[in-house]
């Protein structure tokens, strides 16, 4: 009886896993994002820049405010992101712009509880009179990326990069470092009107 019953154990054992294991090989997760090809943002605003062909929503409205201020949304559906720009014209007095640049690096250190490190990159464009500041934010994070660029007397601009997904560092890296190549692309061809 035990011979009979462990030969039935046994053939249940061989025929119950049709499928033979074979173990997933190691690979890495492989994202490909398209050439970015930029072209004049074409919105009449106080500044122009160009943007990647990837951002296929645009959206600009003036904003209520003491001062002329617009805001730009850049949507990148393909990868669930959006690049907030903000442009805010500086009093004839200049006494605004301390405020502006206290608040855009605020913002950014606002950031320092989840962060794991905020490398900032100084800008600077003296021919189109454009300077300011790159900060990249790594860990897990709402926002990934900030900026702002001023001519120090009657624009400034800034802008943060945000994703529609829970922060991840890992997960969205790749996608964030695309679109950190369109901000520095924003930052670089920023004109003033």
């Amino acid at each position: 009886m035990i011979k009979n019953l462990l030969f039935l154990l046994l053939l249940v054992f061989c025929f119950s896993c049709g499928e033979e294991y074979v173990p997933k090989p190691k690979a890495e997760l492989r994202l490909e994002y398209p050439i970015a090809k930029y072209v004049d943002a074409g919105l009449e605003l106080p500044f122009t820049f160009e943007k990647n062909l990837l951002a296929t929503k645009v959206a600009s409205k003036q904003l209520k405010s003491p001062t002329k201020s617009y805001g730009v949304n850049l949507e990148y559906p393909t990868l669930k992101g959006t690049i907030f720009l903000t442009y805010k014209a500086i009093e004839k007095d200049k006494k605004n712009l301390k405020d502006f640049l206290r608040d855009a690096q605020k913002f950014t250190l606002e950031h320092t509880k989840k962060a794991d490190e905020i490398p900032a990159y100084p800008f600077e464009n003296k021919q189109r009179k454009v300077y300011g500041m790159l900060s990249e934010v790594k860990g897990n994070v709402a926002s990934p990326a900030q900026f702002y660029v001023t001519d120090s007397v009657n624009h400034f601009l800034t802008g943060s990069l945000y994703f529609y997904a829970k922060p991840n560092y890992d997960s969205i890296l790749p996608a964030a470092n695309y679109l950190q190549k369109d901000i520095k692309r924003i930052m670089e061809t920023v004109t003033w009107k």
